[in-house]
């Protein structure tokens, strides 16, 4: 079994991590479609090789990820595992030309998103999310994609979160962990910065930060870090290889946020890459573990749309890393010089 950190800032018995979770973005056919049986096969070795954290969202798929996990969970012992989902967006019926994400997701159902931070807006989504997944149970409700990367600039950003507090979705999750409904809530979100605003303004459990405390970027550090360790705020990390870069490293057409990777993007890795050849250690196990030497970091969720992919995930998590490797790269000026390591 994979190692577990445990999370209690309620003492209300807490949840129990493991190291490496799941995240079914991919499961959603993203970028791609996969058939219900490869999908099926490769949450299955997930639970084989020990995750027992599942996070998915609405957005997903517009629906398939939760429908495909609840085939999945509907076998597991319900106490076994950690699900979280996502709230903020409503998944309404539409045209075929009217869907969300052609190009993006493929072979889902015709949903078009409709954002909804409110509190009605936030009951809805939980109820349909527990339709989809068929779970008599869901641990956390992230409110999802209160970013500038989702909504085009810091004003809309900013009037999202405004809505979510004023129009009492923030008072919606206050209500379900009260009643013990969920037992954390917390944000989904693609920018440290909005995470920082959210606990600031609110009592949040944890953050689903992706992609912006990783190995290529750790400007998290200077504030937005050091107060959730002050305030015992836990952290998972989505999207630790930036969308593929660090798993791929810097060959042509490597993407980086979702977008080819831009010239300095190329430069700094293939920096990384020379120093973790220097210490015969993999570009991917750098970046998957990386994360998690951080306190704050209970979990680092990698997706993987095959069996190929998780069996790779795993051995790059279990890969053992001196620590050498970790000074080298802030020698070189590559990692903050406040990062933890461990040593």
């Amino acid at each position: 079994m994979l190692n577990k950190r445990h999370w209690d800032r309620h003492k209300n018995g807490g949840l129990s991590f493991t190291e490496i979770g799941f995240g079914t973005a991919p499961l959603g056919n993203l970028y791609k479609s996969i058939s219900d049986e490869d999908a099926h096969a490769t949450l299955n070795l997930a639970w084989d090789l020990g995750l027992r954290y599942f996070d998915t969202a609405p957005l997903y798929g517009l629906g398939l990820s939760e429908t495909r996990l609840n085939r999945f969970l509907r076998e597991k012992p319900r106490d076994e595992y950690i699900l979280s989902t996502k709230v903020g967006r409503l998944m309404r019926p539409c045209s075929f030309q009217d869907r969300t994400g052609p190009g993006k997701w493929f072979d889902v159902p015709q949903r078009q998103e409709h954002y909804d931070y409110s509190y009605d807006g936030i009951m809805r989504s939980f109820e349909f999310s527990f339709e989809r997944l068929g779970v008599s149970r869901i641990d956390i409700l992230y409110v999802h994609d209160l970013c500038v990367f989702t909504h085009g600039s810091k004003q809309k950003s900013d009037e999202r979160v405004t809505e979510f507090f004023e129009k009492k979705g923030y008072d919606a999750l206050l209500s379900l962990r009260d009643q013990n409904a969920i037992s954390a809530i917390g944000g989904g979100i693609n920018e440290w910065e909005v995470c920082q605003c959210l606990a600031e303004k609110g009592d949040f459990d944890l953050f689903l930060l992706a992609g912006r405390y990783t190995l290529l970027e750790q400007e998290a550090l200077d504030s937005f870090l050091p107060l959730c360790e002050a305030r015992g705020i836990g952290i998972v990390t989505g999207g630790p290889y930036n969308s593929g870069i660090l798993a791929t490293g810097a060959i042509p057409g490597a993407f980086y946020n979702y977008d080819p990777a831009p010239e300095t993007i190329m430069k700094k890795v293939n920096e990384i890459e020379e120093i973790c050849r220097q210490y015969d250690v993999p570009l991917k196990a750098a970046a998957l573990q990386f994360p998690l030497l951080h306190p704050t970091h209970f979990s680092v969720i990698p997706g993987g749309q095959s069996t190929m992919e998780m069996s790779s995930n795993l051995d790059s998590m279990n890969f053992e890393i001196p620590g050498e490797l970790w000074d080298s790269l802030k020698k070189a000026n590559l990692m903050h010089p406040e990062a933890p390591t461990g040593r």
